[in-house]
């Protein structure tokens, strides 16, 4: 074992390399059993003379070292996107450069050098945050005495474009076209098409009236809908999966759901109100293909710029504020924090500043009162 606890209550990783002893302290046990997995790791690749050398490149550090060892513990799609991150980004111009070599001048001409070729902005940036993780972890494992991208100045981010609400007249023509049956090939049998339809208004219904995240709304069942609440339990963030909330029902999105279910024939508590064909939750997947189909479809019929489903959340947060909520309600309608409402729609409350006050429930069924939306879609058979 070359992890020992020390007098002073720490912890020594020792070990021997080029016939001498060495060892370095740690504070915790984790950090020291890291670093032992490391060097462990280095001399069964064969890799721990060329460490101690310098000439260990970053490509090699990251394939024997930092990708078996620290990517392994990220969540699957973290590693997926670090993975393409550093194959686009990262490799192919810094990948040869021995880790000792790598300066805070190579890596800051790497990041020019990249926004100049047209990279994108937000993923250079991405990337410059991953070479930095990297780094830390080399030093941590004393391969290079310091991170030489701390001290390089990360690019600015794009700036950010306003979002635009989508009015409730709009997201009604959408819910019309897709009762209507846009996106829809007639492939499935007439009661699945015809289901699907009613389904697929209802999901425009959640996300528009209710706020939910797409994630949210295919995790939503139907004993989670209250008589005057949603209890949304599914999370943004692992961190986050014990502290559901309550969002507010309105009451035009609660007789979309009550009729619904009595389409469906009133499922159980524990059945999904956003099912897939067979029944079951609808998957990551299948959300991504009705979004191709049926929401692209939808929008061109309706006539509305494209938007993801994901920003039918703004107009959610634009109905609360049309009647006069304050940005801590908005915010914890929305599931995040009163500064990231404030800095998301603080151009919405500029412009409804003098406006009158509209509840929303008014609002939406104005729009479906009004006369072109209800002649212009006619359902189909």
């Amino acid at each position: 074992m070359s992890v020992h606890r020390n007098r002073v209550g720490g912890w020594d990783v020792r070990w021997r390399e080029g016939g001498k002893s060495r060892s370095k302290t740690f504070r915790l046990k984790r950090d020291a059993d890291r670093l032992d997995l490391q060097i462990k790791d280095a001399k069964q690749t064969g890799m721990l003379s060329r460490i101690h050398s310098g000439a260990e490149t970053l490509d090699e550090y990251v394939e024997n070292t930092w990708a078996p060892i620290h990517a392994a513990a990220l969540a699957p799609k973290t590693r997926i996107d670090y993975t393409g991150l550093y194959d686009t980004h990262i490799s192919p111009t810094l990948g040869a450069y021995p880790l000792r070599d790598l300066t805070p001048e190579i890596i800051g001409r790497w990041q020019a050098d990249r926004l100049a070729a047209g990279a994108a902005r937000e993923r250079t940036r991405k990337a410059l945050t991953l070479l930095g993780g990297i780094l830390q972890r080399a030093v941590e494992a004393q391969r290079i005495p310091a991170n030489p991208q701390r001290l390089v100045r990360k690019a600015p981010p794009s700036p950010r474009d306003e979002v635009r609400p989508l009015a409730p007249i709009t997201v009604e023509r959408i819910r019309q076209a897709l009762l209507a049956g846009a996106g829809r090939d007639g492939k499935s049998t007439r009661h699945d098409v015809l289901a699907l339809r009613d389904r697929d208004a209802v999901m425009v219904s959640l996300l528009a009236y209710a706020g939910l995240r797409p994630q949210e709304m295919r995790a939503l069942t139907w004993g989670h809908v209250q008589e005057r609440t949603l209890v949304v339990h599914a999370p943004k963030t692992v961190r986050h999966r014990h502290q559901p909330r309550t969002v507010r029902l309105l009451a035009p999105l609660a007789q979309d759901l009550r009729q619904w279910r009595l389409a469906s024939r009133r499922p159980g508590d524990g059945e999904p109100v956003v099912p897939a064909l067979d029944g079951s939750a609808m998957s990551e997947n299948a959300f991504e293909m009705w979004r191709s189909r049926a929401w692209t479809a939808a929008l061109e019929v309706a006539g509305a710029p494209y938007q993801r489903p994901y920003d039918l959340r703004h107009s959610f947060a634009s109905l609360l504020l049309h009647e006069g909520r304050s940005v801590i309600y908005v915010a914890r309608q929305l599931g995040h924090g009163a500064a990231l409402t404030m800095k998301t729609y603080g151009h919405v409350i500029d412009e409804l500043e003098d406006a009158p006050r509209i509840a929303a429930e008014d609002a939406i069924l104005a729009a479906r009162r009004d006369e072109d939306v209800r002649t212009e879609f006619g359902r189909g058979s």
